[in-house]
């Protein structure tokens, strides 16, 4: 796995398939012209090729995610004042989470990115985002808040995968491994988002 996200090694995990984890030597800088989608697909892919070439025997997986806000990317905040911005921005308003899985296996030529999407709907704020910036999980997280922690008060409800929006959509990961010949069945994954073993999962399951 080409990415040191906490997250995305505890929901990779969810799957049961071994696997090591390298920090990708790429470093995100948003491309000119690109739109949110595109532009996370650029990153998941660039991640999951820096860390391929090293490894070229190996199936690589990298992700990246980001919110979309009318049509505005939205990545991850500088500091508290900027994390206040962003979320006062998205409150009582839906936004987009784009999240990009990409896989690449270098010695068999296999290059692939997909996108899943899901919309959140924030609620109006009420003070809930100054108790939510005492808690400091605004850093490091795209749209500085996190579903799978106290961010979670501030969601009033989600259209679409609830791992998308943690950062790993754990239905594409499955089916890019398949798609590489590493068997994950699908019924283990159906059974899986049965019983949402992951903070919060089971709340805005659908």
């Amino acid at each position: 796995m080409a990415s040191t996200s906490p997250r995305r090694r505890e929901l990779l995990g969810l799957l049961g398939v071994p696997f090591d984890v390298c920090e990708p030597s790429f470093v995100e800088q948003p491309t000119s012209g690109l739109v949110p989608r595109e532009q996370v697909a650029h990153f998941a892919l660039e991640k999951a090729r820096s860390v391929a070439g090293a490894r070229p025997g190996d199936i690589v997986l990298g992700g990246d995610t980001v919110i979309e806000s009318d049509g505005r990317f939205l990545g991850k905040p500088r500091d508290r004042e900027d994390a206040r911005r962003m979320l006062t921005s998205l409150a009582g308003r839906p936004h987009q989470v784009h999240t990009a899985v990409a896989l690449c296996h270098q010695a068999r030529s296999i290059e692939r990115v997909d996108v899943a999407t899901a919309v959140v709907h924030m609620k109006p704020d009420g003070g809930g985002i100054e108790r939510y910036l005492e808690t400091g999980e605004f850093l490091g997280k795209a749209g500085s808040y996190s579903i799978q922690g106290s961010g979670a008060d501030l969601i009033e409800k989600i259209e679409g995968d609830y791992t998308t929006v943690v950062g790993f959509p754990l239905s594409v990961v499955a089916g890019l491994l398949r798609l590489a010949g590493y068997p994950v069945a699908q019924e283990e994954v159906a059974a899986l988002y049965r019983r949402t073993p992951y903070p919060n999962w089971s709340r805005f399951a659908s």
